[in-house]
């Protein structure tokens, strides 16, 4: 089951991952709102942490400001203090007067009607004054504010860019005639890109803005200045703005926004458009060539906060309390930032950004050549860091605990974030942060959560299985580390135990079925919990007999050191059990172990439908038949050569024989556990000197001094099982010696 879970986990870990990573790639070419939402809040955060850009000192702002409108009257001016403000901007070297403001209607004519009136009554009075007549036309002239805007920008020495809109509501189409339209039109000719190209006739088929119609300034003054641009901008959903329309399409025309007219006026360069069948591929003014996107948006590439730019107050301009030369040779943008009146707009740095400002922005990284803008490729790497980084945290996640996974999980993540806002800040490249991060999170969210529920119920598993045969502890263990278990089977050294009660048989029928399932439930519990108690495991019982190992599943170093342990408290427990059991005039059972040390295949054995976590190999069949061996030297705990060697020196044995067993062709030395070292007297250490002594005389067959050291154990130890046995083979012997070729081994032929 557990093995079963395993590979099951790692074959839906890829099923996971491989699923969420093509999930990704698919919502990314169809978009998903809410993703490309946040998306474009990512570009207002890589702005926000990226170091402010410094604007050059080519642009500044002319803002009618609070000052301004305090000194100046209220707001709307008339058009006589812009004709003065291009004439002041003029004469301080103005390079480029652009203005963020629309002449969208004529200016108040009501003096110039009181000037007719009266010429028509002087007239019809018949009381005409040549010199009365001359003052009033020169007058008239002077009060004709649209007309004096319109002079100063055709006698001025710098250039001047007019602002104006496009209508892009449909709703607003039916309050304008096409004659009106027409005449708009012609207003904003000097708009018109200088060059379309396209690379086919598809191309001239490509899909852009359309607006409804534009409304442009008055005829009179649109005339007078060589060009002019839209100031439109087009929100993203959630009414941020960070692209410009570099293109509108009104009859089949193209058209430039204010911002890229200054730019053409100020470098003197055309602005021309190339449009392939994908798209607009980019625009030009001159030899500066301008990213945008297939639509022809410009990604405005924001210097920073608002006021970047110098603002000077339009009011200290018209009193001559501004700098000699502050405009010299530099692009002067005229709007409004007066709370109340100025295009209030929403810019990745605040709620309250003027638009006067942002088309100064978008100027200044056209002349730096500074852009913010998706490559070619952009499109190919993203898609690729979706796949990449989704297939590296399927492959990398499964394999490493949580604190890895994690760790890694969140390096790779930030190293990706560090690395898109290191494009972005230095090298203007906008690469997609949502989509990766999305699959990268997803990924490591699904894996983790699948691995908790796989886990959980591989620890589930773990606990019902082994929490019957298995100390606490153990358990605890496996579940913490549950690849120290290999279930299936697997060959790693342990310590093999078998016990049986001496004479079961026999008390059993001298008992009640009742009785005899009380007795030894109380004696498998009490020899169970020491075994559990030791670490090990309990692989079985057989009736009276119990077969246990230590070492698996749970990693042991000192195995056979805690099997003897084991023993020893066994045998001890069970003494004091047998002075209770005869107060309650009860048999006494005394029990025969056999433990051997090596090599053995252990793991969930058996059918598909009934499995037993067991042992098998020559180690077990080893320690079996030590249990029944104990029989033939009347002892209790035999243990082999191999667990002597491997249990330490903190415990007493007595070397009892050589033998062989069935199963086995080569001999195999026994030993006797005694006890702890702290617990043998003196007269048991020198018991077992001499039956040393004994077993080496006895091997050399030297019958007499054998026979001669084994009656001195008996001596010390009354009733010894192994010397009395000892001293019957050498009897035998001595009558009828084993021969030269003999090894000291003698054959036990019954099991």
């Amino acid at each position: 089951m557990a093995s079963f879970l395993k590979k099951f986990a790692k074959h839906h870990h890829t099923v996971i991952f491989v699923f969420i990573t093509l999930t990704g790639l698919f919502t990314y070419s169809v978009g998903v709102p809410f993703l490309d939402l946040m998306e474009l809040k990512t570009i207002d955060l890589r702005f926000q942490t990226r170091e402010r850009i410094k604007p050059r000192s080519d642009i500044v702002l002319a803002v009618i400001d609070e000052k301004s409108i305090t000194r100046e009257g209220k707001w709307v001016w008339p058009r006589t203090k812009f004709a003065d403000l291009v004439a002041k901007l003029s004469q301080d070297g103005a390079s480029v007067i652009v203005f963020d403001i629309g002449f969208l209607e004529p200016d108040n004519k009501q003096i110039v009607e009181t000037i007719d009136a009266i010429q028509r009554d002087i007239k019809n009075l018949g009381a005409r004054n040549p010199a009365i007549e001359s003052y009033l036309d020169t007058l008239k002239i002077e009060k004709e504010n649209d007309r004096r805007l319109a002079h100063a920008i055709k006698t001025s020495r710098s250039k001047v860019v007019l602002g104006y809109f496009f209508q892009m509501d449909p709703a607003n189409a039916g309050y304008i005639t096409e004659k009106e339209i027409q005449i708009h039109q012609q207003n904003i000719s000097n708009s018109m890109y200088n060059a379309e190209r396209y690379s086919s006739r598809e191309a001239r088929l490509i899909p852009l803005v359309e607006p409804v119609y534009p409304q442009s300034n008055i005829q009179e003054i649109s005339s007078e200045a060589p060009l002019s641009g839209y100031f439109n901008m087009i929100p993203d959903t959630d009414g941020v703005v960070r692209w410009l329309p570099g293109v509108l399409k009104f009859r089949d025309t193209l058209y430039a926004p204010l911002s890229l007219a200054s730019v053409s006026a100020f470098r003197n360069g055309p602005i021309e458009i190339i449009i392939d069948d994908y798209g607009v591929r980019e625009v030009s003014i001159g030899n500066l060539t301008i990213p945008t996107d297939e639509q022809g948006r410009i990604l405005i590439n924001y210097r920073g906060e608002e006021k970047s730019f110098p603002h000077v107050p339009v009011t200290d301009i018209l009193n001559g309390n501004v700098p000699h030369n502050t405009f010299k040779d530099k692009i002067v943008m005229v709007g409004a930032t007066a709370i109340g009146i100025y295009d209030l707009r929403v810019t990745p740095f605040g709620t309250v950004f003027p638009g006067l400002e942002i088309h100064a922005n978008i100027a200044d990284s056209i002349l730096s050549e500074d852009f913010l803008y998706r490559p070619n490729w952009a499109a190919i790497f993203d898609v690729l860091a979706i796949l990449v980084l989704g297939v590296f945290l399927g492959i990398v996640l499964p394999r490493v605990t949580v604190i890895p996974g994690l760790s890694t999980g969140l390096v790779v993540f930030s190293s990706y974030i560090i690395f898109c806002q290191y494009l972005f800040s230095k090298h203007g490249i906008v690469l997609n942060l949502v989509y990766p991060l999305s699959v990268m999170l997803l990924v490591y969210v699904s894996i983790t959560a699948y691995r908790y529920f796989v886990e959980t119920r591989q620890k589930r598993f773990i606990k019902d299985a082994f929490s019957v045969y298995l100390a606490p502890t153990v358990v605890k263990q496996l579940i913490e580390s549950p690849e120290h278990l290999e279930l299936g089977g697997e060959e790693r050294e342990i310590t093999a135990f078998f016990s049986d009660v001496q004479g079961f048989t026999g008390i059993s029928e001298t008992l009640t079925p009742h009785e005899i399932v009380e007795l030894l439930n109380e004696f498998l519990t009490e020899m169970t919990d020491i075994i559990l108690g030791h670490e090990g495991t309990v692989d079985k019982f057989e009736g009276d007999a119990i077969i246990a190992f230590f070492g698996a599943p749970n990693l042991l170093e000192n195995h056979a050191e805690r099997a003897c342990s084991a023993s020893i408290e066994m045998q001890k427990r069970l003494a004091q059990l047998r002075i209770k059991w005869k107060t309650e005039s009860r048999p006494e059972l005394k029990m025969r172990i056999g433990i051997c040390t090596g090599l053995a295949v252990v793991g969930n054995m058996g059918s598909e439908k009934r499995l037993d976590y067991t042992m098998m190999g020559d180690t077990v069949n080893t320690a079996a038949r030590l249990e029944g061996v104990n029989k033939q030297y009347g002892i209790y705990t035999l243990i082999s050569e191999t667990t002597r060697k491997a249990a330490g020196n903190e415990i007493t044995v007595r070397e009892v024989d050589r033998i062989k067993v069935v199963g086995k062709k080569k001999p195999v030395t026994v030993f006797e556990l005694r006890g702890y070292n702290e617990h043998i007297d003196k007269s048991v250490k020198e018991a077992i000197a001499k039956y040393q002594q004994g077993l080496q005389a006895y091997r050399d067959q030297n019958w007499n001094q054998a026979i001669k050291h084994f009656q001195t154990v008996q001596t010390i130890l009354r009733d010894d099982g192994p010397s009395k046995t000892m001293l019957a083979r050498c009897n035998k012997y001595k009558l009828k010696p084993p021969g030269d070729n003999w090894n000291g081994a003698y054959d036990l032929r019954k099991k």
